[in-house]
C-alpha cells in the first residue's frame, strides 16, 4: 500500500513537472512571437511534437488560457492569443496588492523558523546571480515568494495570491532575460526581506508592491526588445 501511494505521488509530481515544462515552452514561443496570434494549437499535434500524451498538453493550454496567451474556443480548439495591455496591467496591479498584503502580514506573523527559511532562499538566489541561469532563478524566486505567502498565515489570501501568480507567471519568467535583471531582482527582494525581518509591516508591503510594479515594467522592456 505504501509503495502504491508513493507511486501515485511520484506520478503526480512528474505530471505537474511535464505540464510546467510544456507551459514554459509554449509561453516562450508565444511571447517571442514565434507563434503568432490566431495560430491554431492542436492538442494531437502538440502531443506528437513534444512526445507526450494529450492530457498534459490540455492542462498546459488551460493554464495558458488563464494567462491570456491562449484562447480556448468551445468545439473549435485553442488558438494563440495575446492579452491586451490593459488586461496585463490589471493582472499585475492585482498581483502587486495581493503580494504586498502577504508581505505586510509576514512582517508581523512569520515565525523564527520561517524567517530563517526566507533568508536561506534569499542566499540561494544570490548565488545564482553570477551563474546567469534565468530559469533556475525563476524556480527559486517562486520559492522565495511562496515562503512569504506561507509566512502571512492567511490560507485564503495565499490561495488567491497563488492563483493570480500562476496567471502572471509567464510574464514574470520572461523578464528575467533582461540584462542585469537577476541582480536587480535580488536587490528588490533584499528590501522586502529586511522589512520583514524588522517586523516593519508598512515598509514590507510598500517594498513588495514596488517590486511587482518593477517586474511589470521589466517585462514590457523585454517585450519591446524583441
Amino acid at each position: 500500500m505504501t509503495t502504491l501511494v508513493l507511486d501515485r505521488a511520484e506520478n503526480g509530481t512528474r505530471r505537474r513537472t511535464l505540464v510546467e515544462s510544456l507551459r514554459h515552452q509554449l509561453a516562450d514561443k508565444i511571447i517571442a512571437g514565434e507563434l503568432a496570434p490566431g495560430t491554431a494549437l492542436d492538442e494531437t499535434e502538440l502531443a506528437r511534437r513534444f512526445q507526450v500524451s494529450r492530457t498534459p498538453v490540455r492542462e498546459a493550454l488551460r493554464l495558458l488560457d488563464a494567462s491570456g496567451l491562449v484562447e480556448a474556443r468551445p468545439h473549435r480548439g485553442a488558438v494563440v492569443a495575446r492579452p491586451s495591455h490593459e488586461r496585463l496591467v490589471g493582472m499585475f496591479e492585482a498581483m502587486a496588492e495581493l503580494e504586498a498584503l502577504c508581505a505586510s502580514f509576514a512582517a508581523e506573523r512569520m515565525t523564527r523558523a520561517e524567517r530563517k527559511t526566507l533568508e536561506d532562499i534569499h542566499e540561494d538566489l544570490r548565488a545564482l546571480i553570477h551563474g546567469g541561469d534565468p530559469q533556475r532563478y525563476h524556480e527559486i524566486n517562486e520559492a522565495f515568494h511562496a515562503a512569504i505567502y506561507n509566512g502571512a498565515h492567511n490560507e485564503y489570501l495565499a490561495e488567491l495570491t497563488v492563483t493570480t501568480r500562476v496567471r502572471v507567471a509567464p510574464f514574470r519568467r520572461a523578464q528575467f532575460r533582461n540584462l542585469g535583471r537577476l541582480a536587480k531582482s535580488h536587490a528588490e527582494h533584499d528590501q522586502v526581506m529586511v522589512a520583514i525581518m524588522r517586523g516593519e509591516r508598512v515598509r514590507a508591503g510598500e517594498a513588495m508592491r514596488l517590486h511587482i510594479t518593477t517586474v511589470r515594467e521589466e517585462y514590457e522592456a523585454y517585450l519591446s526588445s524583441l
